[in-house]
């Protein structure tokens, strides 16, 4: 019993450790622009204002609306290319397999910002800079790999009983895939649908490689250009800091559950 308290507390302490910094976060958001520089600080905001969300939503809100279209579009371009993708290694088992899946696990390598540079002479060619659809296409291929990797170990454990009843009942490979498959893999589309948009919400590299000059830019851009124009106003940065934050937490709240089955899918064989 002594040693499950000792777990407890070490446990308790080392979370508010790793959580305090957004705890600050919070706090400087809520403290009066004459408070900031007091010294010590205060550890509570005890005269809050939300002057710095009413500036956030003043001065952030078209970038947070850009931020969720590129997220939405990128999860829904990860979807559509990795499923079909993961089925097809998973059940049909197509000739250089093998070497694919090594392909999307060395493609996982390659840093962000050497992608960047790629993308950034092939969207010159095309006319797609500064676009938001081009940022969507981009952040995919981070998204996509992962996703036909987390697809395929899933897939993999879905018994062939099921696909063969679909096929004797006269189902073609389309019609097994979305009918069969694709309804019980509900957790990995979970689990893939979540990274992808983080993945797409939190891009700074290609954000501010490929589209800095854009009427639609999103919320990472955003803020990078709050914090240049507006370096005093502490409160006001930290509150933009909070906002971008809130999606990502309750979709990570939401999502945990199906996430950790989606994520230790396949890793046990019966």
């Amino acid at each position: 019993m002594t040693r499950s308290r000792t777990r407890t507390a070490v446990g308790v302490v080392l979370t508010a450790l790793m959580l305090f910094p957004v705890y600050w976060m919070v706090n400087v958001s809520l403290t009066p622009q004459q408070d900031m520089r007091k010294d010590p600080p205060d550890l509570f905001p005890l005269h809050p204002t939300f002057q710095g969300y009413q500036a956030v939503l003043n001065d952030q809100l078209p970038y947070l609306l850009t931020s969720l279209l590129i997220g939405l579009g990128t999860v829904a371009l990860t979807l559509a290319v990795s499923a079909p993708a993961a089925y097809a290694l998973a059940k049909l088992r197509p000739r250089g397999g093998g070497v694919l899946g090594m392909v999307l696990l060395i493609a996982q390598m390659i840093p962000g910002i050497v992608m960047a540079m790629g993308f950034y002479g092939i969207f010159l060619n095309y006319g797609l800079m500064n676009t938001w659809w081009g940022l969507i296409v981009a952040d995919s291929t981070i998204a996509v790999p992962f996703g036909v990797m987390i697809f395929t170990a899933f897939m993999s454990g879905i018994p062939d009983e099921l696909t063969a009843a679909a096929l004797i009942d006269g189902a073609g490979s389309v019609r097994t895939f979305w009918s069969v498959v694709l309804p019980v893999s509900r957790n990995a589309l979970v689990t893939v649908s979540l990274f992808s948009f983080l993945w797409a919400w939190s891009d700074f590299v290609f954000a501010n490689t490929l589209d800095s000059g854009g009427s639609m830019q999103p919320i990472t851009l955003g803020i990078y250009r709050y914090i240049g124009n507006n370096n005093q106003e502490w409160n006001a940065i930290m509150a933009t800091a909070v906002v971008a934050s809130i999606p990502a937490a309750l979709l990570l709240v939401l999502a945990q559950r199906y996430v950790a089955a989606g994520v230790t899918a396949g890793a046990v064989k019966d």
